[in-house]
């Protein structure tokens, strides 16, 4: 059984974490599966938007360590490096929207890739903890500097130096949340939908922006002007405008 299944539904690449008599705990090959899923994400033009989600009751209840840390001992990266990493540290980023939509415990491992993400939907009963601390370990999947970026510092050291639980109520509060939703697969595939209806090409110059902006904001700042030049030039700024004048929605290609 594939520990990842994939879907495509218009625009939209589903995601679903499958291994569920182990709580999506994951292995090396449940990551490399992963990888390779983002991977289809950004190379393929057709699809515009993900969606990681769990085909049962836990979202993940974090790495498989057992398994994993032999790998990790030996210096090996969790993602291949010639494909895309979920978690956004290493080769290069997904260049597209993805969205997480969990549920039941979503600790260490998958509260990093709702950090690497761009928005996520949660239950109000959703699990989340960065629990490493609790291991003997630490977060060493972009927690200690993406949650602190989201939920400012003391937010961040709270859980990150405690471990302790947290629901969907909490992370809410402290913005690693968008909405909370009892249903957070099929709210989470309506937004990946709505974003899949724009203008791919301006979607994906958004996300890169806003992304440069946390690391250089000045660079982000003068890269506004020129992204906005060439956009316009683009075949879909013409359908917008030609959309607006015509009072329809707009069909875009990503041209």
């Amino acid at each position: 059984m594939d520990f990842i299944v994939t879907e495509t539904v218009g625009h939209v690449l589903k995601i679903g974490l499958n291994r569920p008599e182990k709580m999506n705990a994951f292995t090396m090959q449940m990551m490399a599966e992963l990888s390779e899923a983002y991977t289809l994400l950004d190379k393929n033009k057709e699809l515009r938007c993900g969606l990681l989600y769990t085909t049962s009751e836990n979202f993940t209840s974090g790495l498989d360590l057992a398994e994993v840390t032999p790998h990790v001992q030996a210096g090996e990266p969790l993602f291949p490096t010639t494909k895309i990493d979920p978690l956004r540290l290493t080769g290069d980023e997904l260049s597209k929207p993805m969205i997480l939509a969990v549920q039941g415990y979503c600790l260490t491992i998958g509260l990093e890739l709702l950090l690497a993400a761009d928005i996520c939907i949660a239950t109000p009963l959703t699990k989340f903890g960065q629990i490493e601390v609790q291991r003997g370990i630490f977060p060493f999947g972009g927690a200690t500097f993406r949650m602190r970026q989201r939920a400012g510092w003391g937010n961040a050291m709270r859980h990150l130096l405690t471990g302790d639980i947290f629901d969907g109520n909490e992370a809410y509060r402290i913005g690693l949340v968008a909405e909370l939703n009892e249903n957070p697969m099929s709210r989470g595939f309506d937004l990946a939908t709505i974003i899949s209806e724009q203008a791919p090409l301006g979607v994906q110059a958004t996300l890169q922006n806003s992304r440069l902006a946390l690391i250089d904001e000045k660079e982000a700042k003068q890269n506004l002007t020129p992204t906005a030049i060439e956009l316009m030039q683009s075949k879909d700024a013409g359908e917008g405008l030609q959309s607006f004048i015509e009072r329809r929605k707009a069909k875009f290609t990503g041209e």
